[in-house]
């Protein structure tokens, strides 16, 4: 079941009290804008969240939310994998016109719209790669930041990021209610991975939002050569002995 709205005022007054909110120029508030007018105008959008009114909390006020985190905010090459529709790589790439974004993507129909929305807001500093985060060779030691939203068990984001990221790196993973025994898992995941986890921050992005994590693992050393594995092992045998996973927790 989508959140509920936020309260008060229409779409373009709840863009200029996020804007407001994090500080952000009239450039990333037309943006965020045209953004919106996308996914409700775009059949084709990867998500069940396209009215405005919604999107406008779900999409834009969650992605934003990461801007509370300083490694967030100091970023300035951006990994977003398992994109999808865009978030949260597109909101916080608005909100940092210096970074450079990177938007990770498998699915041919979703790139596709990734493309169509890159064009759309005007990021300039941002790139669609159509491919598998294991198989993106070229992304490797790539960014200071990796983000993922919803994508997959922590230890399985893990292992995607941690090849990508440099060390002293960052990746942020939003989530759900917290769950303790995955994030033990992820710890002993994180281990292996040369990544080390920190207590995960709680966030309120919007009104009536409830248990919503942002999940941080620092990269401390470099990762094994032997990572990341062949393609779909990261879900079929998660390390850490975690359980075999599909979409991230969300509530």
């Amino acid at each position: 079941m989508s959140p509920r709205p936020a309260r008060g005022g229409g779409v373009e007054a709840r863009v200029e009290r996020l804007a407001e909110r994090y500080g952000l120029g009239l450039g990333a508030r037309k943006a965020m804008l045209a953004l919106l007018d996308l996914l409700a105008r775009d059949e084709h959008a990867p998500t069940t969240v396209r009215e405005p009114g919604a999107a406008v909390d779900v999409h834009l006020a969650d992605s934003l939310v990461g801007l509370e985190l300083d490694e967030v905010r100091r970023a300035r090459a951006i990994v977003d994998i398992g994109s999808g529709a865009g978030f949260p790589g597109l909101p916080l790439a608005l909100a940092l016109p210096e970074a450079r974004l990177m938007l990770v993507e498998s699915n041919g129909r979703r790139a596709g719209f990734l493309e169509r929305a890159v064009a759309a807001v005007g990021v300039a500093g941002a790139q669609v790669i159509h491919a598998r985060a294991e198989e993106w060779s070229e992304g490797r030691a790539a960014a200071d930041l990796v983000v993922a939203r919803a994508l997959a068990p922590l230890p399985v984001v893990a292992e995607y990021a941690a090849p990508l990221m440099q060390v002293g790196g960052t990746l942020v993973a939003w989530r759900g209610r917290r769950d303790v025994e995955g994030e033990h898992t992820a710890a002993l995941a994180a281990s292996e991975l040369g990544l080390e986890p920190g207590e995960p921050r709680r966030v309120a992005p919007y009104h009536g939002a409830e248990h919503r994590y942002l999940h941080l693992m620092s990269k401390v050393r470099e990762t094994p050569a032997r990572f990341p594995r062949r393609p779909g092992m990261a879900l079929k045998r998660p390390l850490g002995g975690g359980r075999r996973g599909g979409p991230g927790e969300r509530s």
